[in-house]
């Protein structure tokens, strides 16, 4: 809003009493229709893309083969995580579930959501790839290139360099996704808290029925925009640092999420199927590589980073392909001729309480004590690597 001439210290307040106000409404669909009226302005990332005038040989030819200017390194590896970490968060495993619970949907209905969730991935990925080719072509040729501040700086480099129109809709694009992302990482949370602590937390509850899960909200909503608000913040940063820190704590995230849904006695019937563990061991590897090669530019400058990547990505290789034997060898001894066909559609989850405890074994044991020593080296490097660029360093 800044760019439109609106002080923060009077679009920051009115932005989160607006986000307090339809999520405290006690009505799950005033909260959606929020949503679908912020997301639908969040089109105009299309035309922007237009404007910038792109050459649909080069857009396809760098979809396929990026080019990252020079080469691989620390700063280019922080970049690459970041745009994982927000596009696909840990906090999305769990608002996913939660949000699940609040639409009240039933199994039957899961083949609608899994349509909903891969229609809306398109979405974003349109809206990602709308904004990239943007900037790439708003930008190409000159001085601006490489000299990212934050989101309102782009909004005026492409004003100057494009038209004032341009502007106004990378303005607008930007403002309804931040709206988006602190509704929904903020319910995400407020979710969670009431997970955790037995709080009634539920959109369809009143204030009165629910007011720890709706304080919580307040409080979160509250603090962000107090950060934002922080005079001569540094907020590209802030927000490619916290992306970036999603990325790196995804592979833990997703760990879990996938030892869940192997779990027979959570998810009985609707455990996953065999591609669904192997694409999600790939993209697990993939996460842990990418942040392992941050931690070591981070700590060694000049390592070689493209021969890194290689020797990593054969390693990698190598073990999914030997994990995928010894797990597929498993799997064949479980095989029974049980006839017993369970229904999905009215399979329940049973209540925490008479869900068994789970026994692990020394080798899991083992691989979550190196994950989480791992992740929390990772987290240290990529916080220090956040701490030199903000000093120039």
């Amino acid at each position: 809003m800044q760019y439109f001439g609106i002080s923060p210290y009077i679009s920051v307040p009115i932005a989160v009493l607006l986000l307090i106000a339809c999520t405290v409404a006690g009505n799950f669909r005033t909260w959606e229709s929020f949503m679908y009226l912020f997301i639908a302005a969040n089109f105009l990332a299309i035309p922007l893309a237009f404007m910038t005038h792109p050459t649909a040989h080069s857009v396809i030819h760098d979809f396929f083969i990026p080019h990252m200017q020079g080469g691989l390194n620390s700063n280019v590896m922080l970049l690459i995580i970041s745009i994982i970490g927000t596009t696909v968060a840990p906090w999305q495993l769990f608002f996913q579930q939660s949000n699940v619970i609040d639409k009240r949907l039933t199994p039957r209905w899961m083949a609608y959501e899994r349509a909903d969730t891969i229609i809306g991935s398109f979405v974003v990925i349109l809206g990602a790839a709308a904004l990239i080719i943007a900037t790439s072509f708003g930008f190409q040729g000159t001085e601006l290139v490489g000299k990212f501040v934050d989101a309102g700086a782009v909004a005026k480099g492409l004003a100057e360099k494009i038209s004032p129109m341009a502007g106004s809709f990378f303005a607008i694009v930007l403002l309804n996704a931040s709206l988006i992302g602190a509704a929904a990482v903020t319910l995400s949370t407020s979710y969670a808290f009431g997970d955790v602590f037995g709080v009634k937390h539920s959109l369809h509850r009143k204030w009165s029925d629910a007011k720890g899960f709706y304080l919580s909200y307040a409080i979160f909503i509250l603090i962000a925009g107090g950060i934002v608000l922080i005079p001569n913040a540094p907020l590209g940063l802030i927000t490619t640092a916290v992306q970036a820190l999603a990325g790196i704590l995804l592979p833990s995230a997703t760990v879990f999420l996938l030892l869940l849904c192997n779990d027979k006695d959570v998810l009985g019937p609707w455990v996953n199927k065999m591609w669904l563990n192997i694409v999600s061991s790939i993209i697990v590897g993939v996460l842990v590589m990418l942040s392992l090669i941050l931690a070591v530019t981070t700590l060694f400058p000049n390592v070689n980073v493209t021969l890194m990547t290689e020797v990593l990505s054969c390693v990698l290789l190598v073990g999914l392909v030997t994990a995928g034997l010894l797990f597929s060898g498993k799997e064949k001894l479980n095989v029974t001729n049980e006839k017993v066909i369970i229904d999905r559609r009215m399979w329940r989850m049973p209540s925490l309480s008479s869900l068994p405890k789970p026994v692990w074994s020394k080798t899991r044991k083992f691989g979550m004590i190196v994950l989480r020593g791992y992740l929390l080296v990772a987290v240290i490097l990529m916080i220090v690597k956040a701490v030199q660029l903000a000093l120039g360093l």
